[in-house]
This record gives structure tokens, C-alpha cells and sequence, in this order.
């Protein structure tokens, strides 16, 4: 970025994003600021990043600084952030330096974006698959895992973005060539400060030429409405109407892209069920939106492999109960989805719900609920739900710990299910009170499984 050459630049986080973005200002020309809270994070880039200055704990801004790059999941009221936007500094994330960095070339990359509460990775993942079998230089970037400033400096000329409510707050300026709204549900309301703020990040990725969202979410209908986009395009999991892509007689089929077209059989979709199917559909648009051939979305949907945790089949016991690892249902939304591809199901749940309510989801669910093993540090939040909405439940309450609850928790799912049940970990909730991450609790719950059954 030209424009930035020889300003001082602070990054607010040692991170992955941060170090790129460090790495992108220094080849700017900017003189760089790191900043984080954990000193032996941010010393760990001293070898990585010469000429910058690491400087721990900041909660002002160096005197000189033009700009604050933070790292995405700072909050506005951070101290650092807070006092930056006093003194008139303007804050930016990763991905909007990445945007402006685009604006900057002659032949600037494509940008096509997914958010929503639910299932950014397994669309972008699906979207990158089609990309590549229709020959696209792409690239799947953003929360992800590969930082978009990263893809952009490799030269790639497809971004596949995920982007987080937490990206997109900070990215005020970008305008993706097409980008997809999956879905709309409570989460990270304690960041956010309320549902409002949060579905008004969202919506930022409706803002390109194409915009698309899922018509069977009534929030993001309406969000799609009152998108400024030139072309707006839902899709849904019945028979699309003209100028939309849905389901019919077993088929993906496009009525937005081309008069009736069908793409792929639904049962050649992975992962299975309605979640699976609604990303795909969404990959689908965001694919034919860039002139994808029908060809590619088939054969890349048929070469996509779902990531790990995500309503994986981990076994079956002699007793034909089967156990089903979705720890990535960090969510009440998502963990709804989850208990939905199940007749007979014994749940385990609970984590850090951030804020969000559960009853709705107990109310609908209640009915599939074998019994309920419940852990983390909200476990009683979900077990006053249970009893209040399906009180005939068998629900058991375990303490909190690491591992070997999840052990516990196994084993009390076992005791509780029937033949044909299915023991299911979607926790409706975040992992951090007791595990690394949801990948951690996957790990945990498969091992136990795995444990318990001898295999």
C-alpha cells in the first residue's frame, strides 16, 4: 500500500492475522507497531518480523500513529481501540488492509464471501473445491485459517473469504463481487453488545454486486431485501421459483443462473442432511455467480471432503447405537440443525453459551431427546431450559474438568440410549471453559467413544 509508506502503523495482536499483516505493512514501506497482551507471544515474532517494533501491554496508541490494524476478535471498547478511536485514529482489520491493498493493483483479485451463524467453512470449502475443478486460481482465505492479506500477496486471483462478524465489523469497505448471508441466529452477542449490531455486521457482505441468502431464514430474508446489491439471488431448501437455486426431486437445481438447470443429485452431497445441502446450495451460487459451468459445481461438490467435527460418524456399538461427533455446533442454531438429523438422539451439551438463549431450541427439540448428559461451565443454563420444556427427559449434570468428564459424559450417554439411538455431541455452546478449542472436545469425545467400545 503505497499510501502508507513511512506512516507509523500499529497492529493490535501477535496472532496469525497480526504477523501478516505486519508483514504486508513492512513491505509498504510503514513503520510497524505490534502490540498484544501476552509478552511471549509477541516475542515469538522477534526472529519472524525485523524491523518492527514489538512493543507488549500497549493501551494507547504510539504518538505518531496513522492507523490501528487490529487483529479480528478485539472488541471496540478494548482500552487500545477505544483510545485510538478518541484521538481520531481509524481501525481497521486484516481483511479491510487486504481490500485496500486489492484496490491498489491493476488487475485486482475476485472476491467471493460467505458469513453466517453456521457452516462458513464447510461453503467455502465447498466453493473452493468448485472453483478448482472449473481450473480457477483460488484459494479458500479469511477465517478460514489462511489470513486473506496472505492469498492476496500470493497472487491468487479467486478469494474464497470466510469472514467472521468479528472481520466484517472491521472491514467497512469491502464490496465482495458476490457474497452469501447462510444464516442468522444468537452468537457472540456479548462482542457485539445485542442481536441488532450483530446481524448489521452480517449483512456487510450483502453490500457487492451479487448478493445471496438463505430464504428459509426469515432474518436473513430480510436482510437480503434491504441489501443495496445490484442482483440479489436466495436460495432455499424447497422448489426454487424463478431467479432462485433449490431442491427438486432430488436435485440441486438453478433458476438464477440459468432457466432450469439441475446441478448434482442431493444425495451425492457431503455432509448430509438439510445443513449440507443449504451450503452447497449457497457454494452453488456464490460459484455460478462468478460463471462457473454446471460441470464444476458438480464435479467439485462430489471431490469435497466435510472437515473434521462436523457430524462425523465416529462408530457404531453392538447395540446399533451410533455416536456422532459435531463438537463444531458452537451454537444453539447449529446444534438445532445437528439434533434434527436424528430421530432418537442422547445429547451432550453445554460449554460457554456468550449469551445466547436456549429455550426455543429445548421447546422444538424436546421431542427427539432420548436423554441429555450435560457439561461446561452454562450446563445448568441448558439443564432450567430441560426442565422447563421437556421435563420427562432423563437429564444428567456432570462437573466440569477436561478430559476424562468427557469420558464420564460418554459413558452416562451410553447408559441412557436404546438400540438405533444416536448418542450426539452438538454442544450448543463454546468450548474454551474446558477444552483448547471445539477440534480439543472432538478430539476428547472421539477418544472416549473410541475407548468404550474397544475400537
Amino acid at each position: 500500500m503505497t499510501k502508507l509508506a513511512g506512516s507509523r502503523v500499529l497492529v493490535a495482536g501477535a496472532g496469525v492475522t497480526g504477523r501478516s499483516a505486519a508483514e504486508a505493512l513492512l513491505a509498504a514501506g510503514a513503520e510497524v507497531v505490534v502490540t498484544d497482551s501476552s509478552a511471549e507471544r509477541l516475542m515469538a515474532l522477534e526472529s519472524l518480523l525485523e524491523g518492527v517494533d514489538l512493543v507488549p501491554g500497549l493501551i494507547e496508541p504510539p504518538a505518531g500513529t496513522s492507523l490501528v490494524v487490529t487483529s479480528p476478535g478485539w472488541q471496540p471498547s478494548s482500552p487500545l481501540l477505544a483510545a485510538a478511536s478518541s484521538a481520531g485514529i481509524e481501525v481497521i482489520g486484516e481483511v479491510e488492509l487486504a481490500w485496500r491493498m486489492a484496490a491498489e493493483l491493476a488487475d485486482p483479485p475476485v472476491w467471493l464471501a460467505v458469513t453466517g451463524t453456521n457452516g462458513k467453512t464447510t461453503t467455502v470449502g465447498m466453493l473452493e473445491s468448485i472453483l478448482h475443478a472449473a481450473g480457477a486460481d483460488a484459494v479458500a482465505c479469511g477465517n478460514v485459517g489462511l489470513p486473506v492479506v496472505d492469498a492476496l500477496l500470493a497472487g491468487r486471483r479467486v478469494l474464497a473469504v470466510e469472514l467472521s462478524s468479528f472481520q466484517l465489523h472491521w472491514a467497512p469497505s469491502v464490496r465482495p463481487q458476490a457474497g452469501a448471508l447462510l444464516n442468522l441466529a444468537e452468537d457472540h452477542l456479548d462482542w457485539h453488545g445485542g442481536m441488532e449490531p450483530y446481524a448489521q455486521a452480517k449483512a456487510r457482505v450483502l453490500t457487492g454486486d451479487v448478493a445471496i441468502g438463505w430464504l428459509d431464514d426469515d432474518l436473513v430474508v430480510d436482510l437480503l431485501e434491504a441489501s443495496p446489491a445490484p442482483d440479489r439471488v436466495g436460495f432455499t431448501l424447497e422448489e426454487p421459483a424463478a431467479g432462485q437455486l433449490g431442491v427438486r426431486d432430488g436435485w440441486l437445481v438453478d433458476r438464477a443462473f440459468a432457466d432450469d438447470e439441475p446441478l448434482i443429485e442431493v444425495a451425492k452431497i457431503r455432509p448430509a442432511g438439510p445443513p449440507g445441502i443449504a451450503d452447497a446450495l449457497a457454494a452453488t451460487a456464490l460459484a455460478r455467480a462468478y460463471g462457473v459451468p454446471s460441470e464444476a459445481v458438480r464435479e467439485g461438490l462430489e471431490a469435497f471432503e466435510p472437515a473434521a467435527h462436523r457430524a462425523v460418524l465416529v462408530a457404531v456399538d453392538g447395540a446399533d447405537i451410533q455416536y456422532v461427533n459435531d463438537s463444531k455446533a458452537t451454537n444453539p442454531h447449529a446444534a438445532v440443525a445437528s439434533l434434527r438429523a436424528f430421530d432418537s438422539v442422547v445429547w451432550i451439551a453445554g460449554g460457554l453459551l456468550k449469551g445466547a438463549s436456549v429455550d426455543e431450541m429445548v421447546r422444538t427439540e424436546a421431542h427427539r431427546l432420548r436423554g441429555v448428559v450435560l457439561i461446561g461451565q452454562d450446563r445448568q443454563v441448558i439443564a432450567d431450559a430441560l426442565a422447563r420444556h421437556a421435563p420427562n427427559v432423563p437429564v444428567r449434570v456432570l462437573d466440569t474438568g477436561d478430559d476424562e468428564p468427557m469420558t464420564v459424559a460418554v459413558r452416562a450417554a451410553q447408559e441412557l440410549a436404546r438400540p438405533g439411538d444416536t448418542v450426539l455431541l452438538a454442544p450448543a455452546a463454546a468450548s474454551m471453559d474446558m477444552f483448547t478449542d471445539y477440534a480439543h472436545r472432538g478430539q476428547a469425545f472421539t477418544a472416549a467413544v473410541q475407548e468404550l467400545i474397544g475400537r
